[in-house]
């Protein structure tokens, strides 16, 4: 099934696919915003290589910038992470209801057990 989300999701699902970007995800969460310097400082590469990464998350939709004075700060924007929620609940739906029907059948085809 294709949605009018599927472009969206399809971008946020490649650019969560770096371990990298999916840690400055994780850390934006827990910190809400942080100036770009914040972002880097764990990371064992260059800010330019960081700037990149923000960039392909910025692309996506997941995070936004602003400038105060000489800082750059990023955060995630919201409900950035929705077309993932909305796409697992729709598989999580569909399987739970494909594995209810295959316990369905497979309880129909197995024999009752005779008490002896």
């Amino acid at each position: 099934m294709v949605t009018s989300q599927a472009p969206r999701l399809d971008g946020v699902l490649a650019a969560l696919a770096d371990p990298t970007r999916r840690k400055i995800v994780e850390r934006l969460l827990a910190a809400g915003e942080l100036n770009v310097g914040d972002v880097a400082a764990p990371f064992a590469i260059s800010t330019q290589a960081i700037s990149r990464h923000l960039q392909v998350l910025e692309r996506a939709g997941l995070i936004e910038r602003r400038v105060e004075r000489q800082w750059r700060y990023v955060r995630m924007r919201d409900n950035a992470l929705e077309p993932v929620e909305s796409w697992l609940t729709r598989q999580r739906r569909y399987w739970t209801a494909a594995l209810d029907r295959l316990e369905t059948v497979a309880a129909q085809q197995t024999p009752k057990r005779r008490k002896s």
